[in-house]
């Protein structure tokens, strides 16, 4: 398929891929991600005891996904907006086999790493996908150590 170049604004209903080294989002402080800047993107953890922000759900942006892997181990959180919660899943593996997956109690809206039983060790992966309003689906494998706990928590 041949590239296209548009000088107006463009909808599609069923989203566009993206593709390409822009594709791939570093972040080394505490950030606030936007649906333009961030989603569906692959956003590389650099910064091992910040705060990322997930934005408000609006309708329009039902479907939008952020895909995080963390590249230095990690103490730090992914939040939403205090509004937002999370549904779904994260298991929480370790290196001698021991694993648990962990679902996200009706008002937990952060992931809390510690680089340890809660994960956030370097190759640790989450997937965000906004769901409806005020919900969150996650999935994802956190890397950690020891006995394994729950990284869901209330702000």
């Amino acid at each position: 398929m041949a590239k296209s170049t548009f000088s107006g604004p463009v909808v599609s209903n069923n989203g566009f891929m993206q593709l390409g080294a822009n594709n791939v989002k570093n972040i080394t402080a505490e950030t606030t991600l936007t649906v333009d800047a961030h989603a569906g993107r692959i956003i590389e953890v650099n910064d091992a005891d910040g705060v990322i922000t997930l934005p408000t759900i609006k309708s329009a942006e039902i479907g939008a996904k952020y895909t995080f892997l963390i590249q230095t181990n990690m103490t730090g959180k992914i939040k939403t907006d205090g509004t937002d919660k999370y549904v779904g899943s994260i298991m929480v593996a370790v290196d001698d086999g021991a694993k648990k997956s962990f679902v996200p109690g009706a008002t937990n809206d952060v992931i809390d790493m510690n680089n340890g039983t809660k994960g956030g060790k370097v190759g640790s992966y989450v997937e965000i996908t906004a769901l409806a309003t005020a919900e969150y689906m996650v999935q994802g494998v956190l890397i950690g150590s020891g006995s394994v706990a729950t990284p869901f928590a209330d702000a």
